[in-house]
């Protein structure tokens, strides 16, 4: 059960709050550089617990179940961070919301299937979708740590448009899956 792939998924988890506290403060430029690199650890170790679950065949009921989870739980975190020190301001905050809607109606959703045993796996453009959100709020946590370079900034503000936009279409898909299953 608490197998390597498991316990980098749980890392994870742990870690948010220590990402939190790190965002805290939006003039604290090495706060947001540490978080920059906590950020990217957490988004390595999201990859390595997936590859080590497969080529070790060490795929378990509960790494399905923490892996979802904890990148909603550091995508949320993250998103309100931003939010709440104003790196994500202004009409911005509407992709952030979508992002933020999608992922729990989507999770909603699954919650409801999973008794009447319809899956939902994931589709290759949900995988895009996530990569493009992990680079925006990559690049807006360093555009805090490196404020005079605004380009990056501007990098993380159009990947989030670019996230809200995949988002939106794969809920869209999601959902038509969802409807055909309710009464």
């Amino acid at each position: 059960m608490l197998s390597l792939p498991n316990l980098l998924t749980l890392s994870r988890i742990v870690a948010v709050p220590l990402l939190v506290g790190l965002l805290w403060w939006p003039q604290w430029t090495l706060g947001y550089a540490i978080a920059f690199a906590l950020y990217c650890l957490m988004g390595i170790t999201d990859y390595f617990d997936g590859y080590l679950a497969r080529a070790n065949g060490a795929v378990s009921r509960l790494g399905i179940f923490l892996d979802p989870i904890a990148d909603k739980i550091m995508v949320a975190a993250v998103i309100l961070m931003l939010v709440g020190t104003h790196d994500i301001a202004g009409l911005h905050i509407i992709a952030a919301l979508v992002i933020l809607l999608r992922e729990i109606a989507v999770s909603g959703l699954r919650e409801f299937l999973a008794p009447l045993h319809v899956s939902m796996p994931v589709s290759k453009l949900a995988k895009w979708k996530t990569t493009l959100q992990l680079v925006a709020l990559g690049a807006l946590i360093l555009g805090g740590a490196i404020p005079s370079a605004a380009w990056i900034h501007g990098v993380g503000l159009v990947s989030l448009w670019g996230a809200a936009v995949l988002t939106a279409i794969t809920g869209w898909d999601y959902l038509r899956v969802g409807l055909r299953h309710m009464d």
